[in-house]
């Protein structure tokens, strides 16, 4: 994966990574999809220069790879966070309490419009129109688990659990880089 997701992408690093990318598929026009899906998890977007090469490789019109890019929502054209968080605002959530989430999630991750990221790009909150759980609103959709019938104080709760699960993360690589360095 990408070093540093916030930074740009080197266009000679991304260019390696989509050539690989591409020949580990067919390389046809019908697998731009899967070609983009792939680059996307390697970088948590899709850099300009990706989009470029895709195109390149594939013989087809930057304009076509683009504008798949952009029509489906999977895709993103800026770097996110580690983390998304997606916070529903349908209206059973928005009855419920979802402003009061999103609220305490911007003081707490110091964001202030949809789709930010943090500066050290572990978190990106996103508003979502309805993520089909009314039943447990106000809901908030933290990678691919549900949290339901939250609250402030359980948003809190969340944010430390993850910040906490990547220090542990950075500890155990640091425990290896001491290892191997003896």
């Amino acid at each position: 994966m990408h070093a540093n997701p916030i930074a740009p992408a080197a266009a000679e690093d991304v260019e390696a990574a989509v050539q690989r990318i591409v020949r580990s598929t067919p390389a046809r026009r019908m697998d731009l999809i899967p070609i983009l899906q792939a680059i996307q998890a390697e970088y948590r977007y899709l850099p300009e220069a990706a989009l470029r090469c895709v195109a390149r490789e594939l013989n087809i019109p930057p304009a076509t790879v683009y504008g798949v890019a952009t029509f489906y929502s999977q895709f993103a054209l800026n770097p996110k966070g580690k983390w998304v968080i997606q916070v529903c605002n349908g209206t059973a959530c928005h009855v419920r309490g979802a402003k009061r989430l999103l609220d305490a999630l911007n003081r707490r991750l110091g964001l202030t419009e949809n789709g930010s990221t943090t500066g050290d790009g572990l978190f990106t909150l996103e508003i979502v129109s309805c993520l089909g759980a009314c039943g447990l609103a106000p809901v908030v959709v933290v990678g691919d688990k549900v949290h339901g019938q939250l609250t402030e104080e359980a948003i809190e709760l969340l944010i430390d659990h993850l910040e906490a699960e990547e220090g542990q993360g950075e500890k155990v690589e640091e425990a290896g880089r001491e290892v191997r360095s003896r």
